[in-house]
């Protein structure tokens, strides 16, 4: 029995062999297949072993902090995410050296993809942007996408090595590279819907950044104080009590346009410096973040979906994940199978030309005959 409608977006999940024999039993042209692996080390075996068993398809790998498909998040396995040719044209590029700033090969690069997979009437054009999450480029590479290819829907995440934050893992058609990204162009006669959602409010008490090192992603000092005990007099917490879970419940909070983003803190260094998963300079104003509850609000979004739900594509940061609870879990598990949700958890996510954190980044395919969940 096939997975999906013709035409439809599709995930399977397990591992490395019982994924890429699921998808010759499909026996589908594909147009693109993107493969997110809990192992690294997975990622250019998933790559190779792909583009053997369905030639002339676009395969994008990458590392991830766990993956989700149709069900609640694992910390191991793989999972893809299919994009069949009859209802989809793709193409993909590397946006490579990020630490060198080619902008301008990037901008040609994604200028003659854009040539290639053009605009048509009747048919929706969006890009998926994935990018080394170590790599402390994705602001400059979210945003020269975003000004290259202004008006496009442009969302993605950033690549992960599970809560070691050591080396993660990328490759396109059986090539793997460091320090890159890869930018994938889809058209699709059918119809979708983005999926933006954080679980934080702002505190409305303004703090200033007054030391920092944005290449390093590090505060020295907010507010004339080391950073970290700055932000434990904010939180109610003792310095040697911040870790993960509370970074996790307490993010720091930026107003870009009028719109809160959340800008996540990896870690404390040894000096009592905050380390970020975003780049903040000196003289910013930030907030502290409070949680609400993360699953609640993104049920009541995905049930606003303007038409019935083939599939959805997500982007979902790993501090997220961290702060749930075991019932959460549960809601969670119950949410991404109602909304055929699919996708990874992410060191950072990516849209509108802006990179953030803490955030569900998700793309609705709807319209093609899966579930109406609508409630219309």
């Amino acid at each position: 029995m096939s997975l999906a409608a013709e035409g439809s977006p599709f995930a399977i999940s397990g591992d490395v062999e019982s994924c890429v024999a699921r998808l010759v039993e499909e026996g589908r042209e594909l147009a693109l297949v993107l493969a997110f692996a809990a192992d690294r080390d997975d990622v250019r075996l998933l790559s190779d072993r792909i583009g053997v068993a369905v030639p002339g398809t676009t395969v994008v790998a990458c590392s991830s902090a766990g993956g989700f498909a149709y069900g609640g998040p694992r910390d191991d396995g793989v999972v893809l995410v299919v994009f069949p040719a009859t209802g989809f044209q793709a193409g993909a590029i590397w946006l490579s050296e990020l630490a060198r700033h080619a902008t301008l090969d990037w901008m040609g690069a994604l200028r003659e993809l854009s040539a290639a997979i053009p605009e048509e009437q009747g048919r929706s054009r969006f890009g998926l942007l994935l990018v080394d999450g170590l790599s402390g480029r994705e602001e400059l590479v979210a945003a020269v996408v975003d000004s290259t290819l202004p008006g496009l829907l442009v969302l993605g995440g950033s690549t992960a090595d599970g809560l070691r934050f050591t080396e993660t893992a990328l490759a396109l058609n059986g090539e793997a590279r460091s320090g890159s990204a890869v930018f994938c162009l889809l058209s699709t006669p059918s119809e979708v819907e983005e999926v933006v959602f954080d679980h934080f409010t702002p505190d409305g008490v303004p703090m200033v950044v007054t030391d920092a090192l944005p290449e390093e992603r590090l505060l020295l000092t907010i507010n004339g104080e080391p950073a970290a005990e700055e932000y434990a007099v904010r939180t109610g917490y003792r310095v040697e009590e911040l870790g993960p879970a509370v970074f996790a419940r307490h993010p720091l909070m930026v107003r870009i346009g009028g719109r809160n983003f959340v800008r996540a803190i990896r870690s404390m260094t040894p000096e009592g410096g905050l380390k970020l998963m975003s780049l903040l300079e000196t003289g910013t104003v930030l907030m502290l973040g409070h949680a609400v509850s993360p699953m609640e609000g993104l049920e009541d979004r995905l049930s606003r979906l303007s038409l019935p739900v083939d599939m959805v594509l997500g982007f979902d940061c790993i501090l997220r994940r961290i702060a749930l609870d075991s019932s959460e879990l549960f809601d969670a598990d119950r949410i991404f199978r109602t909304f055929r949700v699919a996708g990874f958890n992410t060191y950072g996510e990516q849209h509108g030309g802006i990179h953030v954190n803490q955030t569900f980044v998700g793309l609705a395919f709807l319209g093609g005959g899966g579930p109406d969940v609508s409630g219309k």
